[in-house]
């Protein structure tokens, strides 16, 4: 089955001003996947990796990216095509509590996974 690469963007204000009956729901959907198998985490400090030219390793503090929100969490999903990715991940936290997700297909060399 194909798999895609979730991730999830909001902060705190977003998170709070949604009804607590609404993250619950949503808290639990997420239980749900994961017990579905979804691959699921909260996000971390990110670390810059270079090595240009494989000469030299090279790390930075921070995202390499920014965004309007910071990046929440990342979860691998299985899903036989995106309009069901898209289903599965648009009742997580992040969608429903003024946040965004974006659903990434992860294609294997040869085609999708």
């Amino acid at each position: 089955m194909p798999k895609f690469i979730t991730i999830g963007y909001g902060d705190r204000e977003g998170y709070d001003r949604t009804a607590k009956s609404v993250r619950d729901a949503a808290h639990a959907h997420d239980e749900v996947l994961q017990k579905g198998g979804a691959l699921m985490g909260i996000a971390g400090p990110p670390v810059q990796v270079r090595n240009h030219e494989a000469k030299e390793v090279q790390t930075e503090g921070g995202p390499y990216m920014t965004a309007q929100l910071p990046v929440a969490g990342f979860a691998v999903i299985e899903a036989p095509n995106m309009a069901e990715a898209i289903k599965m991940v648009s009742q997580s936290p992040c969608a429903v509590a003024y946040g965004v997700v974006e659903v990434w297909p992860l294609e294997q060399p040869g085609g999708v996974a």
